[in-house]
């Protein structure tokens, strides 16, 4: 399979139409707090500039239903994410593609995704960082990643950037890989230069 490719903490136009140029197959635009939150109206009006085949996902935590149905529909989303302490039930509710995010901190934390195994399209797995619900740009023990695959397609996250993402993929063997703060000049400001390379080499290694 290919990897799927997703570039996230999209905050302008600018960025999102490099990444879909250089071959992201998913844009992620976050409306939870973060040096990367982006406006509903913002996020519309991106999408909206963006090519026909790249997916829209949009990332919330601990959100009401009906704000998530609001902005998912006002921004035209075509995969929603939660970042929060979600349960499978809410997840579920909503009968759109959902991607739960977990962040490790450790093995035992790998308990816990039973829960959604069968419910979410995928899990996106993230390192833990105290008071940060993603955007760390630190990696976690992979081995993990490999376990977690027993509940479900696994979307790998987590300090990927072009130097490291090949490895990762060779041992995780993920449904998709996602990056954000790794591929910056500063939280929310896309390095053009950096998702192109990530994107090639997970492009190069990205088959098996």
């Amino acid at each position: 399979m290919t990897v799927w490719i997703k570039i996230c903490g999209i905050t302008n136009e600018e960025d999102a139409l490099a990444a879909a140029r250089f071959g992201a197959d998913a844009l992620g635009f976050i409306f939870a707090p973060s040096p990367r939150r982006i406006s509903p109206h913002k996020a519309r009006k991106i999408i909206k500039a963006l090519p026909p085949l790249v997916q829209t996902v949009g990332d919330f935590v601990d959100e009401d239903f009906g704000e998530v149905s609001s902005v998912a529909q006002m921004c035209g989303l075509d995969i929603l994410q939660f970042h929060g302490s979600e349960s499978a039930d809410y997840c579920e509710s909503f009968h759109r593609r959902v991607i739960k995010a977990v962040r490790l901190r450790d093995r035992q934390d790998l308990k816990g995704l039973a829960e959604y195994d069968g419910v979410v399209r995928a899990l996106l797995l993230d390192t833990y960082v105290a008071d940060k619900l993603g955007g760390t740009g630190i990696t976690f023990n992979w081995q993990w990643a490999v376990e977690a695959g027993r509940y479900g397609r696994i979307i790998l996250a987590g300090g990927l950037n072009s130097e490291n993402v090949a490895a990762a993929i060779t041992i995780v063997k993920p449904y998709g890989v996602d990056a954000s703060s790794s591929l910056e000049h500063s939280p929310g400001v896309k390095d053009h230069e950096k998702m192109r390379q990530f994107i090639a080499k997970v492009r190069q290694a990205g088959s098996y």
